[in-house]
């Protein structure tokens, strides 16, 4: 009976601990509508200031190899440093971004990804 029991209340904890949420289920989904432009200023800074700038400063720490700080700094590393290619490589890859942190949601990658295509607008 003592083992039934003892089997019982592990497999009810076992249960009881399991989760299914992925970081995206976390991250609140961006919407972006097709008639308002991605800029720098309204929707990368952040993301840049968030998740960038610990290394990524003036003048950048940890081997980082050049600032974020700017709006011409940002706009520069993904004109001819593949920052999105780096960004939305996965954790672990060969310069993936950010270096020995989790890979960036979904959501965010997808709002620099439209940045550039609405043309790497300021403001």
């Amino acid at each position: 009976m003592k083992r039934t029991t003892y089997i019982l209340y592990t497999a009810l904890l076992a249960f009881m601990s399991c989760d299914n949420a992925s970081e995206n289920d976390l991250t609140e989904p961006v919407i972006i509508d097709p008639t308002v432009s991605v800029t720098y200023t309204d929707n990368i800074k952040t993301i840049i200031d968030n998740n960038c700038i610990v290394c990524h400063s003036n003048p950048p720490v940890n081997g980082a190899s050049t600032p974020l700080v700017t709006y011409d700094n940002v706009k520069d590393r993904v004109n001819n440093n593949n920052l999105i290619g780096r960004i939305s490589a996965q954790a672990g890859e060969a310069g993936a971004m950010p270096l020995g942190g989790p890979r960036l949601p979904q959501n965010l990658i997808d709002l620099v990804v439209q940045w550039q295509a609405d043309g790497l607008l300021e403001n």
